[in-house]
């Protein structure tokens, strides 16, 4: 299992790369808030998004997951162990006002993609009072008002 690849998988950069193509920036393998062994793979930080790009087999698919003949019982209270976190790291987000999007490998891209935009489309900020409503936000608010140089 050290051998397994837990990040950086082809789904995950597939979306990535539509995100980004998009105009949309993100963080990527973020650590959860108070949760610093478990990462989130896709941050929209000011916003407060949470993306996870599940695998079928480690985290259960309904449609996908398949069950080891070999070493059952192990295997099966491993996975079983992977969809509790998985649960608790949901709920633990939500908790502290995170909207949470997991979606399963086999997902289209361009589905999950649009998905995030439609999330991120429905958390969108409201401008700060001065700002034009589509302008970016900068990281210092005071750039470009009179006297702020």
């Amino acid at each position: 299992m050290s051998r397994q690849g837990s990040r950086d998988t082809a789904p995950e950069i597939a979306v990535r790369r539509l995100l980004h193509a998009s105009g949309l920036r993100y963080r990527v393998n973020v650590p959860v808030p108070g949760l610093p062994r478990r990462t989130i793979d896709i941050v929209f930080g000011k916003a407060k998004i949470a993306i996870f790009m599940d695998g079928c087999f480690w985290h259960g698919c309904p449609e996908h997951a398949t069950q080891p003949k070999a070493n059952a019982e192990w295997w099966r209270s491993k996975l079983d162990k992977n969809m509790a976190r998985d649960r608790e790291t949901t709920g633990h987000l939500i908790d502290a006002g995170w909207v949470v999007l997991r979606f399963w490998e086999h997902e289209a891209g361009t589905t999950v993609a649009s998905r995030i935009k439609e999330a991120l489309a429905e958390r969108r900020l409201p401008p700060t009072p001065g700002q034009a409503p589509d302008s970016h936000t900068d990281a210092n608010p005071a750039r470009g008002l009179p006297g702020a140089e």
